[in-house]
């Protein structure tokens, strides 16, 4: 095996590994024991818009260190470093759930926000190191590929730790809610062993010879700022990824609240991360066929249907129905957006331009997760806070349409 083909593949298996959180905790196992063991005595409106600002708070706090980490980085040479720092925060605070009683629903949300922070701020680097496994023609295929194994590895430890809570005994665990600590803490464990390839295989980049703080951020904030096709991507994404993401964030929410059974919404996220495996390893020969844009597209124009859809969900069966549509382009247009901006940008600044990606995804993860809840709250509607972000879609759809990748004119 070459050492470029080996470097691709140990840049995927941190996708495997992170994707844990990201299913067993972030979208699966933390909402539903928030909801049932330590928010169990807080009205339902109440727990959905402080589990919404929770995510938001989170969101938040990438949103303002990404871009100036990411410069840091690239500075020192050291995206792997800071990736290494903030894996180490999210898997101590991943294990560190298990250690929290039942009724503390304050101190579950601090450190669920401190193992999100750890999740997203890694990734931001994850993201950044695309370019140095991957030359622009080959990008598309290379992060589809990642964002495959993220949801192959998520799906595996997710299947076994859903197993595990609904037969304790099986696994020497004497109830559901001792197998659901026993969870939080294999997302820790499977998180810190499978992110290892990366540190080992995959080269750093070399430093940036400038001096970089606060001053140089600035100037290049200006930058991107005057580079036309970087800024209105920037903006179209922002839309866009504020919905996706708010749909991965609250499903489990947005179903417990329309009274169905944590069975279903357990079996519902299961079926997303198997059929978004080769889903999304598909968008990668889908871009090289019709192009990235269209395919991003594609995907957009399905997430528009689904929120629209959602306003009239009722039953268990449309639920599932909804969880197949998300999966067949939830990781696609993930992969492909990241892989068509890293063609946008500079090489040697990746870390600096992809923290302003991520600020501006962490931006609208900020605003959607809590848009949805404070919508919820007022309205006591869930069907409609689900709809409001069909319009996100449409208006990101149009602003990419806009956007020129440089040499292609397309």
């Amino acid at each position: 095996m070459s050492a470029k083909r080996r470097s691709q593949i140990a840049w995927a298996f941190n996708a495997w590994a992170n994707h844990a959180f990201s299913t067993t905790i972030l979208v699966g196992f933390f909402p539903i024991f928030f909801d049932k063991y330590w928010a169990k005595d807080l009205p339902g409106a109440t727990s959905t818009f402080y589990l919404g600002l929770t995510n938001s708070a989170a969101s938040f706090i990438v949103m303002l260190i990404a871009p100036w980490l990411g410069a840091l980085a690239d500075l020192r040479g050291q995206k792997k470093r800071y990736l290494g720092w903030f894996t180490v925060l999210g898997v101590a605070a991943s294990a560190g759930l298990a250690c929290i009683g039942a009724g503390q629903w304050f101190w579950s949300l601090v450190v669920f926000a401190a193992a999100s922070v750890g999740f997203f701020a890694s990734y931001s680097f994850n993201d950044a190191l695309l370019v140095q496994v991957a030359e622009a023609g080959e990008s598309d295929r290379v992060s589809a590929f990642g964002f495959a194994m993220g949801y192959l590895g998520g799906g595996i430890l997710f299947l076994v730790d859903v197993l595990m809570v609904l037969y304790p005994q099986r696994f020497g665990l004497a109830d559901a809610t001792a197998a659901t600590r026993a969870a939080f803490i294999s997302v820790a464990l499977w998180w810190a062993v499978f992110c290892l390839p990366l540190f080992r295989y995959v080269p750093e980049a070399p430093a940036v010879e400038q001096s970089t703080g606060w001053r140089e951020l600035w100037e290049t904030l200006k930058t991107v700022i005057r580079n036309k096709p970087v800024l209105r991507f920037l903006i179209a994404y922002w839309l866009y990824i504020d919905a996706i993401g708010t749909l991965q964030q609250m499903a489990v929410d947005f179903g417990a609240k329309l009274g169905f059974s944590t069975n279903t919404l357990i079996t519902a996220l299961l079926m997303v991360q198997f059929i978004s495996f080769p889903a999304a390893w598909a968008f990668g020969p889908l871009a090289s066929w019709i192009g990235t844009k269209r395919a991003i597209y594609l995907g957009l124009l399905v997430f528009g249907l689904i929120s629209i859809w959602a306003y009239f969900m009722q039953t268990e069966r449309q639920f599932y129905e909804m969880a197949v549509a998300v999966a067949l382009v939830q990781g696609g247009v993930q992969a492909l957006s990241r892989s068509y901006f890293s063609r946008l940008i500079p090489r040697e600044r990746s870390g600096e331009y992809f923290g302003f990606y991520n600020m501006l995804g962490k931006f609208a993860a900020v605003l959607g997760p809590l848009v949805v809840g404070a919508v919820a709250l007022a309205t006591g509607s869930p069907h409609l806070s689900i709809m409001v972000l069909s319009v996100f879609f449409v208006v990101g759809a149009v602003l990419l349409s806009r956007v020129q990748e440089p040499n292609t004119g397309v």
